[in-house]
């Protein structure tokens, strides 16, 4: 799922409309035996929303925002934070 409008709606009027869509769009692959992977723009600020809403999101891409935490947390510590959001949408496993 390319996530970019997701995330540029995120904190706004049109989050719900959006997080309703791909919710949609990944039950209706799952439905046709696919799996769901997303990403674009994801970050630890919109990405436990994201995934909440979303069922069965099986992998995410963040290298650009896990890239930029990293300048300024750490290799370690970014790894952590995005775990914890992870945690937080009740996605840990």
């Amino acid at each position: 799922l390319y996530t970019e409008p997701y995330a540029a709606a995120h904190g706004g009027p049109q989050q719900t409309a959006e997080l309703e869509r791909f919710a949609a769009t990944a039950r209706a692959a799952q439905q046709a035996g696919l799996e769901v992977n997303a990403g674009h723009d994801l970050s630890r600020g919109n990405l436990a929303d994201f995934l909440r809403a979303v069922p069965g999101v099986r992998e995410v891409s963040i290298g650009h925002a896990l890239i930029a935490d990293a300048l300024e947390f750490g290799y370690r510590e970014t790894v952590q934070r995005y775990l914890q959001c992870i945690a937080m949408a009740g996605q840990d496993e």
